[in-house]
């Protein structure tokens, strides 16, 4: 599988791209007025102490309050000897939020998911600072492997290389995917670079006031190549020469046996349009995504979640209907595991695939989803299929999707996706103006409206104005107004 990194850098955005095989599959992008707060550290002061919820405000200098759980704050220290019960504390109790934290407390905290919508950021005080290969946990002492290491043989050698690394330190660390295959060398850099990040933290939050960032994560181009790059990936082309600069001397530091894969674009061509890029973040905007059976998924982002319905569309097959239903639901079960990361769509996700009656086609379609979430950096749950033909599955979220990110709710229609006929804006003009009549007096009225909507009522509706001219007894004059969306209209009075 031929796999490329493509950074795209403008004075004020920069896009990560992540090519397989010629195709988009996941896209990236960071704003100089708007960057993530993903993994940033906080100096913060708790504002409200919610005990019904277990949480509380916390102010970290965002412009909203950010929220940080009972569940995501380190429990102080047993006391000698006791017991820990189920629920995680000694003797079996689990401290309130008000045992934890108070009102006006100083706390430092990290972000693990931005503002989404109308919510704050989510805190952690579970601080975690990633590297190449580990992950520094400050406030564990502990060595965890991740799970997508199965090989039992190199997870033991990956305990037994970092054990004395370690040593006595207070510190716990987490060993990443990155990290198969690794030689002792490259892990123990990784070792003494996030013990020296550790204590210029601790230096940060010794003369840090409320509000400050005491630890900042990588800018986009570095994050995804600390994330992303290993040996499966062929190239890394950068499109700015600053950027690549910082590019390569970033890889030649923590990962020198893929300096060659770093490339500077010198071409006349936009990088992105060169690969079709920007003619895929425009399809990835749409409802609407097109199966090369004929069929389609229409994807559907709201508040609660997001769905996404399988349709045979023109496709008709060659055998029964089964087997045409069958073909289409592999095939849209591989698009809707890609349409997923390109979008960076998360939460909670129904995958409606058309009904099927064999079982073994059913798991087929089941392991066809899973196959193709297996590339997916996020963490993803999927459930067995209802038997309505629902598939429910969850896709960790920490970043606005990238519709959100893109765009903004439609003008014309407040984000409902639709708009009122004119027809049906016609009759609510005509009930304003036997409102507005009966409420003022005026001799005659002048309505302000579209110009479908004004073609329509001078046409169609010509008898009906007639009417209401007789009714009210009073002249009415309609104006066009090219500016005015289908829904906006206003009566005036004269």
């Amino acid at each position: 599988m031929s796999e490329e990194i493509l950074i795209n850098v403008t004075p004020r955005e920069t896009r990560v791209g992540v090519v397989e095989n010629g195709m988009l599959q996941e896209l990236h992008v960071e704003r100089a007025s708007r960057r993530g707060y993903v993994g940033n550290v906080y100096k913060g002061r708790v504002q409200r102490v919610m005990p019904g919820m277990q949480a509380v405000f916390v102010d970290i200098g965002l412009e909203r309050a950010a929220f940080l759980h009972a569940s995501d704050i380190v429990r102080p220290p047993l006391p000698e000897g006791a017991e820990v019960g189920a629920s995680g504390n000694g003797n079996g109790h689990m401290p309130s939020i008000s045992e934890l934290v108070h009102e006006g407390q100083e706390i430092v905290v990290q972000v693990v998911k931005d503002p989404i919508g109308t919510k704050g950021a989510r805190l952690s005080t579970h601080l975690s600072i990633p590297s190449r290969y580990l992950v520094l946990l400050p406030h564990a002492r502990t060595l965890g492997i991740s799970t997508r290491i199965e090989d039992d043989n190199e997870r033991q050698r990956l305990k037994e290389v970092l054990t004395p690394l370690i040593g006595e330190s207070p510190l716990g660390y987490i060993v990443r995917t990155n990290a198969e295959g690794q030689s002792a060398e490259s892990l123990a850099f990784d070792v003494t670079y996030l013990g020296k990040v550790w204590r210029v933290v601790q230096e940060n939050i010794a003369k840090a006031k409320v509000g400050d960032r005491v630890y900042e994560e990588l800018s986009l181009p570095l994050r995804a190549l600390r994330d992303l790059l290993n040996e499966d990936i062929e190239k890394v082309r950068v499109d700015s020469r600053e950027t690549y600069e910082k590019v390569a001397k970033f890889v030649h530091k923590f990962m020198p046996n893929l300096d060659d894969r770093i490339e500077h674009y010198s071409g006349e061509r936009p990088i992105f349009d060169l690969y079709g890029v920007e003619d895929e973040i425009q399809r990835a905007l749409r409802k609407e995504v097109p199966l090369k059976s004929g069929g389609y998924l229409i994807v559907d982002q709201t508040e609660a979640m997001t769905t996404i319905d399988v349709n045979t569309g023109g496709y008709l097959g060659t055998r029964n209907l089964e087997e045409t239903v069958y073909r289409t639901n592999l095939e849209a079960a591989q698009a809707a595991a890609r349409q997923l990361r390109l979008r960076n769509l998360g939460g909670i996700i129904i995958i409606d695939f058309i009904d099927m009656t064999d079982e073994e086609h059913k798991r087929q379609v089941i392991r066809m989803l899973e196959k193709g979430l297996a590339r997916d950096h996020a963490k993803t749950t999927v459930y067995p299929m209802s038997p309505l033909g629902l598939v429910e599955m969850t896709r960790k979220r920490t970043t606005e999707s990238l519709e959100r990110q893109l765009c903004e709710p439609c003008p014309a229609c407040m984000g409902r996706g639709t708009v009122k006929t004119a027809e049906t804006v016609t009759y609510e003009i005509f009930r304003e103006i036997t409102r507005a009549v009966r409420q003022f007096n005026a001799q005659k009225l002048l309505v302000m409206a579209s110009p479908k909507v004004v073609g329509r009522i001078l046409e169609e509706e010509s008898a009906a104005v007639a009417e209401l001219e007789e009714f009210i007894s009073k002249s009415i004059r309609f104006q066009a107004e090219e500016h005015y969306s289908q829904e906006q209209f206003d009566v005036v009075l004269l």
